[in-house]
């Protein structure tokens, strides 16, 4: 028990839909609350029988000692943000416990833990206190802080002014800076750049080297396999898995392909408005023929079928393609080539042919997107897979050996040599 840092037993949280946010008010407000339930139950919408009940987290239970760097990975809904939220004493568990050994630094959604009327460099001091650090002990820190964030000339500024980008970076450069001995860390990294992304990902395992404990939740696998030793799988707000880093993606990444099977309108993580919806997705060869195995270097076909539902504007459709360890390989969209979808009919047919197919052997899929005037009309991630079985894509047919992580695809290339 001396090692544990983190203990979570039997962890639940219920949400009620169409309840309230969760506040902690004051007597009067106790009262109304009370008042209100009174007059829902008299018209028979009492909270039992007039209000669904959504179960975030049920029955959720693992430790994680000292030291340890914790990968939490799940579909979107799986629970992963509400157990970060516990753990960080914002929420409180509707069933169950967490026990915390000590100094916990989380860096949630943007802004959390930000006071907005207040600037940049009294928010440094706010959070520091908050972790029980003396003034001297975040002075020391200070000049880091800052310097990592990249927000200099912003620090006197409040930080309700501030754009989503620089409430994270300096967000990330607390809660890596101020040294707690534990570190949450959520999704937010996605709201930075590349750049910016990568030098959080360095910290953090920085970070970890130095013995403190992490809990990282990230959909970028390839980040999780490096910076965490073992991981934590969530679906539907259950745990499934926790062990070893390498066996949760394989068994989160099985978890997609099973969603993959499901006729598209069932799949869990489908988001948009509407404007289009596809209504089918499918691989092809040249021919048109469906299949699903490939050679590197012959063509390589998607299409996709839509419905319109009013007008549409400035329309694109653009697909990501994610091999089996869910990095992205390339990204392929019909505004890169100014291919115009304004006049989509009230149902149509779309098709982008790759004429060299430049992926090695293995396995793949694909997460598509359509946008109408910048706004999301569709989103399905995992809507198709496939595989590549053989390459005729160089003179030799040599297949490439899979190296997944550095070398997702394959370049043509032409070599000339002179001699002095």
């Amino acid at each position: 028990m001396s090692d544990v840092v983190i203990r979570v037993e039997n962890l639940g949280k219920r949400y009620r839909v169409g309840e309230r946010k969760e506040t902690y008010g004051t007597l009067r407000d106790t009262i109304v609350s009370a008042v209100q339930a009174s007059m829902a139950a008299l018209r028979g919408h009492g909270c039992k029988n007039g209000r669904k009940e959504f179960w975030a987290l049920r029955g959720v239970s693992f430790d994680v000692k000292r030291g340890e760097v914790l990968g939490i990975v799940g579909r979107n809904g799986a629970g992963k943000s509400t157990l970060l939220k516990i753990l960080s004493r914002v929420t409180r568990p509707t069933l169950g416990r967490a026990w915390i050994n000590g100094r916990v630094g989380s860096l949630l959604e943007v802004g959390t833990g930000f006071h907005p009327e207040l600037s940049g460099r009294e928010n440094i001091f706010l959070n520091g206190a908050v972790l029980g650090m003396k003034n001297t002990e975040i002075q020391q820190k200070f000049d880091d802080i800052v310097e990592f964030a990249e927000i200099e000339q912003f620090l006197d500024t409040p930080v309700k002014r501030y754009s989503s980008g620089m409430y994270m970076r300096l967000a990330f450069s607390i809660a890596a800076h101020l040294e707690p001995e534990i570190l949450l860390v959520d999704e937010v990294l996605a709201v930075g750049d590349a750049a910016f992304q990568k030098k959080c990902l360095g910290k953090m395992g920085k970070v970890a080297k130095e013995g403190r404990t992490v809990l990282f939740v990230s959909h970028n696998l390839q980040a999780v396999r490096s910076l965490c030793e073992r991981g934590l799988l969530l679906s539907r707000g259950r745990s499934v898995f926790h062990g070893p880093v390498q066996d949760a993606v394989r068994h989160y990444l099985d978890y997609i392909q099973e969603g993959m099977s499901k006729r598209l309108e069932e799949n869990p993580d489908r988001e948009g408005d509407g404007a289009v919806r596809l209504t089918n997705t499918h691989s092809s060869d040249e021919r048109g023929v469906a299949r699903k195995d490939f050679v590197a270097g012959a063509p390589l076909t998607f299409n996709f079928e839509y419905v319109r539902n009013g007008r549409c504007k400035a329309v694109s459709l653009g697909f990501t393609i994610f091999n089996q360890l869910g990095i992205a390989c390339t990204h392929i969209n019909t505004s890169n080539v100014d291919f115009d979808l304004d006049g989509l009919g009230k149902h149509g047919h779309i098709v982008c042919c790759i004429p060299r197919n430049p992926l090695p052997v293995g396995e793949y899929r694909i997460s598509v997107v359509v946008n109408v005037d910048d706004t999301v009309a569709d989103y399905i991630p995992g809507c198709l897979s496939f595989r590549v079985v053989s390459s005729q894509f160089f003179q030799s047919a040599r297949v490439q050996e899979p190296d997944l992580i550095h070398c997702p695809v394959m370049v043509d290339h032409r070599w000339h040599h002179t001699p002095d």
